[in-house]
């Protein structure tokens, strides 16, 4: 089982089992979605998932709807019923043990930022770096 929430508490969640996957998704929606250049996705049946809490919906497109925190804004929940019928996919950055499911795969790269591919090159600083 894994659990999470939104930033101000207001929604929480508890997934049982195994995901199907977890991911790394760049998809142009995600991103602008998120604004973030990617988002961490684990994708559950429906039933497997329960939500305290009333997150707001938004249909971003045809057959997507994206759920997320009224009061803070979080996102939270992924659903396509074209795609995935009876799955709810989790943002990932919401659990809170956050390496609960590490990503296995990269999704949609070829939206990527064009930068992407070479970020794991970049310089790492465990905070801030000196000015």
């Amino acid at each position: 089982m894994v659990s999470g929430r939104c930033q101000c508490g207001a929604i929480h969640y508890e997934a049982q089992g195994e995901p199907v996957y977890s991911a790394l998704c760049h998809c142009s929606d995600c991103r602008k979605s998120a604004g973030a250049p990617m988002v961490g996705w684990a994708l559950f049946p429906e039933d497997r998932v329960t939500v305290t809490g009333r997150p707001v919906t938004y249909r971003s497109s045809d057959n997507v709807t994206r759920e997320f925190c009224g009061t803070c804004g979080t996102g939270l929940f992924y659903r396509n019923a074209a795609v995935f019928p009876g799955m709810v996919d989790i943002q990932t950055g919401t659990l809170d043990d956050p390496s609960a499911l590490p990503p296995a795969i990269h999704v949609q790269f070829a939206e990527a930022a064009s930068w992407m591919a070479g970020a794991h090159e970049l310089p790492k600083f465990d905070r801030y770096p000196e000015h």
